[in-house]
């Protein structure tokens, strides 16, 4: 595993690290507490050191499955959490910004992860007038003051959120952004990514692998169901756009190297990027993700290489 410094937090983070969105529930599995525990488990063995969730991937459903597989190593892993939201059922939220809701959030976080502290804790997808929710950022940094958050973050929304929430992250003592980015979807480039590096701001790319569309997996034709949030979220032209752009690039990956770590590699090539978080489903999933980090140039002129 390589490792780089996620900006100004200082902290040494794998370039590659643990999505768990999946564990909600809402990607076309419900898991048991001992998958995962042996997929955290695995990738701890493998170098692997952050671990991302949410308050609302299954009702902190995600963030419990995570708080028992890591207890008794918490200190271990880096952990980050988002916040914002409360789940009301599949693929529905209520958005919850006012900073009495975001502080209940943390304590229910904090709940169930099992842990006394939040590594990263992250403003999660939400516009920019959320963001400027009064009072929001003084109720947060004074939970940084109090020890139970290391870190603040923002994860920009695909939707609603761009330049003006990183630009603003210094201001508001975050110090470290989330944004999807993969080789299919290249809009952090246009701007953020800028915006980052002149912060000195870690990134964590997500949804590197193109929510599974660049896993080399689906092929013209694929089809998702309604228990899967690509079945929801997207339209039949859409997943067979998609499907014929991937076709198009697969001339760049090199020959005997799997797409899906030529993939979470190419993220990693940005100066930008710290760590990219894909999701797993199972242990082949971890190893897979894992050996991307030997396929990632990490040279001494990166801003954030550490080893």
């Amino acid at each position: 595993m390589k490792y780089r410094r996620l900006g100004k937090t200082g902290m040494r983070v794998s370039v590659v690290g643990v999505g768990t969105w999946q564990l909600g529930g809402e990607w076309g599995k419900d898991f048991e507490q001992t998958e995962v525990d042996v997929m955290l488990g695995k990738a701890a063995d493998l170098g692997i050191n952050l671990i991302d969730t949410a308050e609302c991937y299954g009702d902190h459903l995600s963030e419990e499955l995570v708080g028992r597989a890591i207890k008794g190593r918490r200190d271990k892993w880096i952990v980050g959490t988002k916040f914002g939201h409360r789940f009301t059922g599949r693929f529905e939220r209520d958005d919850l910004f006012e900073p009495g809701h975001v502080q209940k959030q943390l304590e229910d976080s904090l709940k169930a992860l099992q842990t006394d502290y939040i590594d990263l804790y992250q403003f999660h997808s939400g516009t920019d007038a959320m963001f400027d929710t009064a009072g929001l950022w003084e109720m947060l940094q004074t939970q940084v003051d109090t020890g139970k958050i290391r870190h603040l973050g923002i994860s920009i929304s695909k939707r609603h959120g761009d330049i003006y929430q990183a630009d603003k992250a210094s201001e508001v003592g975050a110090e470290a952004v989330q944004v999807v980015y993969n080789r299919i979807d290249r809009k952090a480039e246009e701007q953020i990514f800028d915006s980052c590096i002149r912060q000195d701001l870690g990134v964590l790319a997500r949804v590197p692998l193109a929510s599974g569309f660049l896993s080399g997996k689906y092929s013209k034709g694929a089809e998702f169901d309604k228990t899967d949030v690509r079945g929801i979220w997207q339209s039949r032209k859409e997943i067979d756009d998609t499907l014929d752009e991937i076709e198009n690039i697969k001339g760049e990956i090199p020959q005997g190297v799997p797409m899906a770590q030529w993939a979470l590699a190419w993220c990693l090539q940005h100066p930008a990027v710290t760590c990219v978080i894909p999701g797993c489903k199972n242990i082949k999933q971890v190893e897979s993700n894992a050996a991307a980090a030997e396929l990632a140039l990490v040279s001494d002129d990166h801003p954030q290489v550490v080893s």
